[in-house]
């Protein structure tokens, strides 16, 4: 029987910060998640046991990896040059706030300096949904994930010191048994199968041993590998009639410790069976239904550069033209370098202005999320079109009930008959859209390829605007009307094939949601050429649909 994993969650952290105080170079960093007292406990013990600093949000490259101290460097005559955060660092302990927010550039630095070993790192996750979540260059790196949203201890938080002791080597058959944990658990990575190696290493050094027991593997699985698990462990078909076990293998052992070592396959089970059971209660739900969590994904819109407002993003060399803004400070430090040079070319006084040139001249970089917009095709054809349309209208509601939050727009096109027609420009107005919706039409044929045809125009307009379209197509795929508004399923299916590859080739984002009473292959068909996700929701509701919607749920 393997051990049970501990009640409360900052058992485990405070475990995982004792193995990572041992080392923390080489397991890279730690990511905490979920703001309580319970985390803010253990980073203040974490940093009465080692050097740390805090890393300030929207750091740019000049603090984080040194440059020109302009102050300084006009008041000596000559460059003057001051050290980065990453410098002073360096050996000890960044604490990151917010990491879920960080900008993929500094990710991308502090990713270089944990490759060089120069700091490691304490992220902390204040995201809300699953999905949210750390940079994933950073969450590869960083040895222990540990979610302390649930924990309701804060009080006698320490990291008591251990034995120590001299970390011992895994034999074969325990590099095997973790590595078999590792693929059974869905993490296909090698960077979190070595951290799991030393862990168990280190684990064996904090309690004295000089030998790597069956209690350090099954704390390295439960420690690094439980909390990146993608899938369930597969589960064993019960055999349907009982055998005989087989005779027991001879006993060759001198004595009872040899007979007490599990087998290679037992060990994999032990330690199959000790990380399922420590995966955190919310990951385990969302394996449970067959989704693996997609770190850093969204509900807004996609990320775009801007020149005049949104988050910062640093400077770059260009002119100051075309609504973008000068950046003085990064003009300066870019020209002070070369006061010396100039004013021996020009022959200027010493009290000369500071000299410039245009490749001194930086602007302001700036990122916003660009808007968006979801498209609902709806199919409004045939007896059961009054329930479809039904869901689409409360579906459209919740969704604009939170477009303030989200930044996101609806449309709402209708196909039936021989045409499609768009019922709801795309809007944020609540009372547009039930105006709007109120007296929304149904029957007649399924003309599907009209119905896609208006959905990708007015993505690609909506696209071209700035804006991150998304399709959201209600229909049970099976089309009878062309795309001439010519009825006939052959050449209708072949229309809406048509169609459903240049929505695929576009690159745009898309959902089919098959909502017939029996939904059968056409649905699944339209997703895969669109090569978009599939739903199927033959009874549901408004709630539901827009859930699908905005988790993103993938086929």
């Amino acid at each position: 029987m393997s051990a049970e994993p501990p009640a409360d969650p900052l058992d485990d952290a405070l475990l995982a910060a004792r193995l990572f105080i041992q080392s923390p170079l080489l397991f890279g960093g730690m990511i905490l998640r979920g703001a309580s007292p319970a985390r803010d406990a253990q980073v203040a013990a974490i940093g009465e046991a080692m050097p740390c600093r805090r890393l300030p949000g929207h750091v740019d490259d000049e603090r984080l990896l040194g440059g020109i101290d302009i102050a300084a460097s006009l008041a000596a005559g000559k460059p003057v040059e001051t050290a980065g955060l990453l410098a002073e660092a360096a050996g000890s302990v960044l604490i990151v706030p917010m990491a879920e927010r960080m900008d993929e550039a500094v990710a991308g630095r502090l990713a270089q300096a944990l490759d060089d070993r120069r700091v490691a790192l304490v992220l902390l996750d204040d995201g809300i949904e699953l999905d949210d979540g750390p940079p994933v260059a950073l969450a590869e790196r960083c040895a222990f994930h540990c979610d302390l949203t649930h924990s309701r201890r804060w009080k006698d938080v320490a990291l008591s010191p251990g034995k120590g002791g001299k970390p011992s080597r895994l034999s074969d058959d325990q590099l095997a048994a973790l590595a078999a944990t590792a693929a059974a658990l869905g993490v296909h990575s090698v960077r979190p199968l070595l951290h799991a190696v030393e862990a168990a290493r280190r684990h064996a050094a904090l309690h004295g041993r000089t030998d790597i027991a069956k209690a350090d593997l099954e704390a390295a699985a439960r420690l690094v590998l439980a909390p990146r698990a993608t899938q369930l462990p597969p589960s064993e078909p019960a055999p349907e009639e009982e055998q005989e076990p087989p005779p027991p293998p001879p006993d060759n052992s001198d004595g009872p410790e040899d007979s007490k070592k599990p087998t290679p396959e037992q060990l994999d089970d032990m330690l199959v069976e000790a990380a399922a059971a420590s995966i955190p209660a919310d990951l385990l739900a969302e394996l449970a239904q067959g989704r693996a969590p997609r770190r850093g994904a969204s509900g807004t819109g996609r990320k775009r550069k801007a020149g005049l407002r949104g988050k910062p993003l640093g400077a770059r060399p260009g002119i100051p033209r075309g609504g973008a803004r000068l950046a003085l400070i990064d003009t300066l430090r870019a020209a002070v370098p070369w006061q010396a040079v100039r004013r021996r070319e020009e022959n200027a006084a010493g009290d000369a202005p500071i000299l410039m040139r245009k490749e001194d001249l930086r602007i302001r970089r700036f990122e916003e999320k660009a808007a968006r917009l979801t498209i609902f095709a709806v199919d409004a054809s045939g007896s059961a079109a009054a329930a479809r349309l039904a869901e689409a209208k409360g579906a459209v509601e919740l969704m604009l009930a939170q477009a303030y939050v989200t930044r996101s727009e609806v449309a709402l096109i209708a196909f039936r008959g021989t045409d499609a027609e768009l019922l709801l420009p795309p809007t944020r107005s609540l009372t547009r859209a039930r105006r709007a919706l109120a007296e929304l039409p149904g029957g007649g044929g399924t003309p599907l390829a009209l119905g896609l045809a208006a959905a990708t125009d007015l993505a690609l307009a909506a696209r071209g605007r700035g804006r991150s379209p998304a399709i959201v197509v209600l229909t049970d795929g099976r089309a009878n009307v062309d795309g001439a508004g010519e009825p006939g399923r052959k050449q209708a299916g072949e229309d809406a094939d048509a169609r459903a590859k240049a929505i695929a080739r576009e690159g745009l984002d898309a959902l089919v949601v098959d909502i017939s009473a029996r939904p059968g292959a056409e649905g699944r068909a339209l997703a895969d050429a669109m090569q978009g996700r599939y739903l199927a929701l033959p009874r549901g509701d408004a709630r539901a649909l827009h859930a699908a919607i905005a988790q993103g749920q993938p086929a």
